[in-house]
């Protein structure tokens, strides 16, 4: 079993309800990873992925082995047939199959480049592992999808929804930078399992990704949005069509304490505060992003959960 997508979740209230057992009795399957190692691979900087997924790890029992390759590692060729006279050392075929004999589960965080749509759609690091590796492959954050925070959020929605059918808002804000689509592609994919009224607000230049949200409402007018919302999910991303480009950093974007109202504020942190949301939002009892980072450990304890009894049966 990968987890490379929501689409390795085959139910997921039955895996949000898993996790929440977990989270009330961390170390109760210690044994279950004992003697298993899991492999993280960063291409990319990582703070709560990191940590929360080696404290998964641990919690199973396992061990673990880190590597970012930014600044250890060989540079990796992914192309076949490439002649490798520059400035790649190691092919993702052999890289792979050397990585897959010293762990039994690897997962990989490689972002988006943002400059050219087909290469990062078409996922080179993560199907390049997917490909040539023999044990199974988790997805820690690619180019076009963040599955386990998505996973997360579903756990943090699950322990605060006050109601059946809640109203839950994606809106997006200003950043001074050019930020990928993957939380946010995972985020409308997850809701698409939630029973819930979803709704995305975005300005004119940053529909996301229409074979993600077909189907999903979505709307410039932020405050109309707004209205009635039980949960505010607030984050940045660039425009998909114009491929990466930062087309509006309109500050009244910006999630305020009279925005958010009554509604639970969410972000998947880091946040740049008083750009993308307020102060007082994120210093307020209305704020989870503190519980949903925590959340980060009881999704990935899950799928490696699931991974590890599946290679048992």
């Amino acid at each position: 079993m990968n987890y490379l997508s929501l689409a390795a979740i085959d139910h997921l209230p039955t895996w949000v309800n898993e996790a929440r057992k977990l989270k009330s009795d961390p170390l109760a399957h210690k044994a279950l990873g004992t003697g298993k190692t899991l492999c993280l691979l960063f291409f990319n900087n990582s703070l709560r992925t990191r940590l929360s997924t080696q404290k998964a790890a641990m919690n199973l029992g396992m061990d673990t082995m880190v590597m970012n390759f930014g600044g250890e590692g060989w540079a990796l060729e992914f192309e076949d047939g490439t002649i490798m006279d520059q400035g790649k050392a190691e092919h993702i075929k052999e890289a792979a199959q050397v990585v897959s004999q010293f762990c039994d589960i690897v997962a990989i965080r490689a972002f988006a480049g943002l400059e050219d749509k087909e290469k990062d759609q078409a996922e080179i690091v993560l199907n390049g592992f997917k490909k040539y590796a023999t044990v199974p492959v988790v997805n820690m954050e690619s180019s076009v999808g963040h599955p386990l925070q998505a996973l997360a959020d579903a756990i943090t929605i699950a322990e605060n929804q006050k109601t059946v059918r809640p109203k839950v808002v994606l809106s997006w804000a200003p950043h001074p930078k050019a930020l990928p689509h993957a939380v946010v592609n995972s985020f409308v994919e997850m809701m698409r399992h939630q029973e819930a009224d979803f709704v995305i607000a975005h300005p004119e230049g940053y529909a996301l990704d229409p074979n993600i949200t077909q189907g999903v409402q979505s709307t410039h007018d932020q405050q109309e949005a707004l209205k009635g919302a039980d949960f505010v999910y607030v984050k940045n991303w660039s425009s998909f069509t114009d491929y990466g480009a930062v087309l509006n950093q309109d500050p009244d974007w910006m999630i305020t304490e009279e925005k958010l109202g009554k509604a639970f504020f969410m972000h998947c942190l880091p946040v740049r505060r008083n750009v993308v949301v307020a102060d007082a939002v994120m210093d307020s009892d209305r704020s989870l992003t503190i519980s949903q980072a925590n959340n980060r450990t009881y999704a990935a304890q899950i799928v490696l959960k699931k991974i590890l009894e599946e290679g048992r049966s």
